[in-house]
């Protein structure tokens, strides 16, 4: 079972101040309580981080994320190692009045058991990848939209 996301975000603040705010990895555990852990130093193109997620469901994901492309300003391409495996794109562009961030993944379970509970579950697989997405995104826009502090 492939997830396949594609979410869009629209902020009124300059793509430059959305960018900072998104370079401050050390933030992140403090942002996201569901990341039980996370060891990353920078937003940078051949950086990799390592991360265990907690979902609201009886397991947790671990898994690395490697940052292959990024373009300050506009772009972060990176590949995704561990409990689940795929890709995955943010894409910073102008919008009237501010900013627009769109994410893409597609990611999948590599081990069997996960792979099982996906296919046999499928509606609580979504759930668990929606939720972590989507509670990502309305922590991160609660904290910083519709503007970024100075």
């Amino acid at each position: 079972m492939r997830l396949q996301s594609d979410r869009t975000f629209v902020f009124s603040t300059l793509r430059a101040e959305l960018w900072q705010a998104v370079t401050a990895v050390e933030e992140y555990a403090r942002w996201w309580p569901w990341l039980r852990s996370f060891d990353g130093s920078a937003l940078a193109t051949g950086e990799v981080w390592r991360c265990e997620v907690q979902p609201p469901l009886p397991y947790a994901l671990r898994f690395q994320i490697r940052l292959d492309d990024v373009v300050p300003g506009h772009h972060v391409q990176a590949t995704v190692d561990g409990d689940i495996v795929g890709s995955a794109r943010l894409e910073l562009s102008d919008h009237a009045g501010g900013c627009r961030a769109r994410l893409t993944s597609e990611l999948a379970p590599r081990h069997r058991v996960l792979r099982a509970v996906a296919s046999l579950a499928a509606p609580v697989a979504r759930y668990g990848h929606d939720w972590v997405l989507d509670t990502g995104a309305n922590q991160f826009v609660g904290r910083f939209g519709p503007g970024l502090p100075s």
